[in-house]
């Protein structure tokens, strides 16, 4: 017999439920859970068994989902309906881009051992918005926010190159081209030569343009329509790949880290809109 002063400790392994825990909501989410790919129809004693529910409890919350629109029955079979995908878009539509590029910028890094980065244009700055650093190559430390002159810079050039031809000419009458390091293109016909090359070949290479010895590679990421939102770069000592290296080794991690960035930034947006009630083709 249970003393009943007595507290009764959990499983080994088992989290303890906080005071604010509310036991029939975790139980809903359970009865929901117990349908997968394996097992998208079950039966009312199949879900209790799933769930460690008795049966009267677990048909509660069957009924109880059927009558939100979350589940559907015939009488002996339970299964899912679409609105249970309701339940994951609020979490989706509110991804930003960091949150979706932190993954893919992770798995990069790791794979060619080098710092990792995604920025976007505010004015005539690129903005670090995620950042996997390996090592430290540079003198300056490189931090969420941090700024940098877009045209001595990857990111920045590829960013440059995806603007509209408005845009860009704005932007070229009014840059200062400052001499960043004896290699920074300074000379505003040469930077939009190196801009048309980066448009036509979809990445840039910046050789020691903003700090000797600082070697990075970019590419484009785009959006549903192809619009170039942001960049992400590999950055290296110049010391530790050259240039044909950096090409050969970094650009094809890159360019595969960017296209599943887009694939996942267009399925958030997909997810949110169609939350909406908007239809995609």
């Amino acid at each position: 017999m249970t003393d009943p002063h007595t507290t009764e400790l959990p499983a080994a392994g088992s989290k303890v439920p906080s005071p604010d825990h509310v036991q029939s909501l975790a139980r809903g989410l359970a009865v929901i859970r117990a349908f997968d790919a394996e097992h998208p129809r079950r039966t009312l004693s199949d879900v209790a068994k799933a769930t460690d529910l008795t049966r009267a409890t677990a048909r509660r919350f069957l009924l109880t989902l059927v009558d939100l629109g979350y589940v559907r029955g015939d009488g002996s079979l339970f299964w899912l309906t679409p609105r249970v995908l309701e339940l994951g878009y609020s979490y989706l539509s509110s991804l930003s881009l960091p949150d979706v590029a932190g993954p893919h910028l992770e798995s990069l890094a790791e794979r060619v051992r080098e710092s990792s980065s995604v920025s976007i244009l505010d004015g005539d700055d690129v903005v670090y918005v995620a950042r996997v650093p390996v090592s430290r190559i540079m003198t300056v430390s490189i931090t969420i926010g941090t700024r940098f002159p877009a045209f001595a810079t990857s990111m920045g050039r590829v960013l440059l190159a995806g603007l509209p031809p408005d845009r860009l000419d704005e932007y070229l009458q009014r840059v200062e081209l400052t001499a960043l390091t004896g290699k920074t293109i300074t000379d505003t016909a040469a930077l939009r030569d190196e801009l048309d090359l980066v448009r036509a070949q979809g990445y840039c290479l910046v050789d020691q343009e903003l700090e000797e010895g600082l070697r990075s590679i970019a590419a484009p990421i785009h959006d549903e329509s192809g619009a170039v939102v942001a960049a992400a770069n590999v950055s290296t000592q110049a010391a530790r790949h050259s240039a044909d290296a950096a090409r050969e080794h970094l650009l094809p991690a890159l360019l595969h880290a960017t296209s599943a960035i887009e694939k996942d930034l267009y399925r958030v947006h997909s997810h949110s809109t169609d939350h909406k009630g908007h239809l995609h083709a």
